[in-house]
């Protein structure tokens, strides 16, 4: 993102990527709930957001740095770099090996819609008043 995008919509863009992420994980765990020896995938929006904060303010400064998506990139480190993935940790551990709690995997997902869902209403607000500042409303 430039900087321009940075100071306008703030680290919501960041948000919408890590929570989109955290769907579609919590999405392929649903979906291979009944498949043995599948190891659900966790994140930590949190650490993710934590990350996104601390890279945001620290290249404050640097408006003329290129910025790389993919850790692979010569500088890489972008906003996919704040995406800690891991393996959940079950409670009590199905007998084939599974790991995906259903009950918990469908509460996230529903948290995860609904911040989701959050986000985009107040980029869309952000992006309406910005639309109507510049047309002199």
């Amino acid at each position: 993102m430039s900087i321009i995008n940075d100071r306008l919509l703030g680290i919501h863009d960041d948000a919408l990527i890590f929570q989109e992420r955290s769907l579609k994980m919590r999405a392929e765990n649903i979906a291979n709930a009944d498949t043995p020896g599948y190891k659900a995938r966790a994140m930590s929006f949190d650490q993710a957001m934590e990350t996104a904060l601390q890279s945001k303010s620290s290249s404050a400064g640097s408006a003329g740095r290129l910025k790389t998506e993919d850790p692979r990139q010569i500088g890489g480190g972008g906003v996919s770099s704040g995406i800690r993935e891991g393996f959940s940790v079950p409670d009590a551990p199905a007998l084939d090996g599974n790991t995906v709690d259903l009950d918990k995997e469908r509460v996230g997902f529903t948290q995860d819609a609904v911040g989701y869902q959050t986000t985009l209403s107040f980029l869309n607000s952000r992006v309406s008043g910005i639309k109507k500042a510049l047309s002199g409303q």
